[in-house]
């Protein structure tokens, strides 16, 4: 049987199935020469390198959004909780 390499490029696409080690994991995501996106440690396709500034811009817009639609979700539930009130009738 045929033994596949571990890494590589597939239509342009770099894969890495070898066993991560601490040292590779923390290297991969800290490549100061390197542009924003780096091959991943393990798996397939890129991550993102944070020893450039352009990642940062990227997490922060990231999680500002995220904490934009985490405050608009309670707003919702705040507004059903409202709605869901018994209204009181007077009849004369």
């Amino acid at each position: 049987m045929d033994d596949k390499p571990a890494s590589g490029e597939l239509f342009g696409i770099p894969y890495n199935f070898e066993r991560p080690s601490v040292k590779r994991l923390l290297s991969s995501y800290w490549q100061p020469g390197e542009g924003m996106l780096v091959k991943k440690p393990f798996g397939i396709g890129y991550t993102l390198n944070l020893a450039n500034w352009r990642s940062w811009v990227v997490l922060g817009v990231a999680g500002a959004l995220f904490f934009q639609q985490r405050r608009g979700e309670d707003d919702e539930f705040e507004d059903d909780d409202d709605e869901e009130e018994p209204v009181e009738v007077i009849v004369d």
